[in-house]
């Protein structure tokens, strides 16, 4: 039997409808025109850099560049592909068209490979030019080996350069290159960019579905342009919004509001409910969070008295300056900060960080409420919060010296401890779970940058990490490897349990980004000291405690008083 491969494959919708000129370029008019202007010039430079985030046209415009330098007959600096130049790169026969990416070429013999194949003069066009893509995943040494070259590159060579992460790439890179930076698409531009497609391929949408495709694709055209081309492999020519939201596993604005108005009115009971509900039904909680993070803010913006900015209907208007009404902006502005921290990138199906965010902003509103309402606590709202979101975990004992700071105290300044007469007076009753830590409630903590604090928070500092390091995996060198033991004036002591850890760490280049982003994270300027401790110093210092439940305490504020030892069983 014999096939037709013309008629068994096809281009996928991004390809096909990738734009071929500068004109079809969308949202990127400060780019294009600049390009076209240095075509109708001839001011050609040697090496551009074009940042911004996928999705964002860099490639494409790439590829329509090296096109305009090529072509036989420009018309105000735009290709004309009809020449032999431009049919060739239109059909991906170009020779002299060479795309590279980075991520898999990225060493120093990849590099020197290149710096011989430029000199070789071009086959059939004019100039040879280079795309190379991801080029922050370049290693320092390959790019060291690039720089002369991209520096000086032979007069038929241009090279593009194309990065999602600029501030990944060496300065001496950068500084070589014209760089172009790619704005995220609005929406309208993502829309208008569908409604041409659709028109092409004879495609009769939902004009509200296409609204909530350009959304959730938050400003990727590429993205977009698939997701499109999804809904209509699967529903077919003609798109209904309801199919639209089956296919993305979105809620629809029912569930979002009504956990919206529970929020407002801090009713627990109610929310987690819907949140468990939502979470029941299998729906895509990430997707679930994104939209109620956008929801909280158009109430925000409705609260501030911003209406006017919100992409609404009159009706749809009306009902969130009502359920803004019933709160603060206060209110509102830590809700958001709460919802939008939320990660569920590691399980997408527990409901857990939902609640999470849900019980501790009721729990901060009600600790701002009750500061304002007593005059002489002197304390603010900010300072409630603290004491509510990170509680400190008071020991009776003062916990053992790790190696390297003898003579030194690890005592955390301003941590009262309750002994049981104390607990008795206090009326609290005993612990209701055998082996396990008594729970009091949430002890105050004026200082944010005191060792307790940083202990309680230092997970959260390891996860900012993320991408900083040679290799962008600091945090991972940082991860239950060390933690905080001491601090002496503007000196943090971290203790660190194995000595290749400290030896990697104890690094001036990476002591540095852990001190800058201490500053960011924390607002104190520290300078940090690694010292070694063994595994049992390691228990010691760490509060104690696997119980699911206590750790459950913990979270919601309260303090380990007092801990049992352990009972053998035999």
């Amino acid at each position: 039997m014999g096939y037709n491969i013309s008629t068994m494959t096809s281009q996928v919708f991004y390809r096909k409808w990738r734009p071929q000129t500068f004109n079809e370029v969308a949202g990127q008019e400060h780019v294009v025109q600049t390009l076209r202007n240095a075509i109708k010039s001839s001011r050609i430079a040697h090496a551009y850099l074009f940042c911004g985030p996928r999705g964002s046209g860099k490639t494409s415009t790439a590829r329509i560049l090296a096109k305009a330098v090529n072509c036989r007959e420009p018309v105000e600096g735009e290709p004309c592909n009809t020449c032999d130049s431009c049919l060739a790169i239109n059909h991906g026969n170009a020779l002299d068209i060479i795309e590279i990416d980075e991520a898999s070429n990225r060493g120093i013999d990849d590099m020197n490979g290149l710096k011989e194949r430029v000199n070789y003069s071009p086959n059939i066009l004019k100039f040879k030019v280079y795309i190379i893509d991801e080029v922050h995943m370049i290693t320092r040494e390959g790019a060291n080996a690039f720089l002369k070259t991209l520096e000086e590159p032979p007069p038929h060579v241009i090279f593009i350069l194309a990065t999602t992460d600029p501030h990944k790439i060496i300065s001496t890179i950068t500084s070589r290159c014209q760089r172009f930076d790619f704005h995220r698409l609005s929406s309208a531009s993502v829309i208008a960019r569908l409604s041409h497609i659709c028109e092409k391929e004879g495609i009769k949408i939902d004009p509200e579905a296409l609204k909530l495709v350009a959304k959730v694709t938050t400003g990727s055209l590429r993205d977009a342009t698939n997701l499109l081309e999804q809904l209509i492999t699967y529903y077919g020519n003609t798109i209904e919004m309801a199919q639209a939201l089956a296919m993305l596993g979105i809620s629809g604005d029912l569930r979002i509001r009504e956990l919206a108005r529970h929020i407002v009115a801090m009713d627990v009971s109610s929310g987690l409910k819907v949140i468990n509900a939502v979470a029941g039904e299998g729906l895509d909680l990430r997707q679930f969070n994104r939209e109620l993070v956008d929801y909280l803010r158009q109430l925000l913006l409705a609260k501030s008295g911003s209406a006017d900015t919100i992409d609404a209907t009159s009706d749809d208007l009306a009902e969130m300056q009502k359920i803004a009404g019933g709160t603060s902006l206060d209110y509102l502005l830590n809700t958001i900060k709460l919802f939008s921290g939320v990660d569920l990138r590691m399980d997408t199906y527990s409901p857990l960080p939902l609640e999470l965010a849900l019980v501790e902003s009721v729990i901060s509103q009600h600790a701002r409420e009750k500061s304002a309402s007593d005059p002489s606590s002197g304390k603010d709202w900010q300072s409630s919060r603290t004491a509510a979101a990170a509680p400190r975990v008071a020991r009776s004992t003062e916990p053992a010296r790790p190696a390297g700071l003898a003579g030194k105290s690890l005592k955390a300044a301003g941590t009262p401890t309750l002994d049981p007469a104390q607990l008795a007076q206090t009326g609290h009753s005993s612990t209701p779970f055998p082996d396990s830590p008594r729970i009091t409630e949430p002890l105050k903590m004026d200082d944010p940058g005191d060792l307790p604090y940083l202990k309680v928070h230092w997970k959260d500092f390891i996860n900012s990490m993320r991408g900083e390091g040679s290799g962008g995996n600091l945090d991972a060198r940082l991860r239950h490897a060390c933690e905080p033991v001491e601090i002496e004036g503007d000196n943090l002591v971290l203790g660190f349990y194995h000595e290749f850890h400290k030896k990697y760490i104890d690094d001036r280049k990476y002591l540095h980004l852990i001190e800058k982003k201490l500053k960011e994270v924390f607002g104190h300027n520290y300078t940090v000291t690694c010292v070694m401790m063994s595994q049992e110093q390691k228990s010691e210092l760490k509060p104690a405690s696997s119980n699911h439940l206590v750790e459950a305490a913990l979270s919601l504020g309260a303090k380990i008083v007092e801990e049992k030892a352990e009972t053998e069983v035999t």
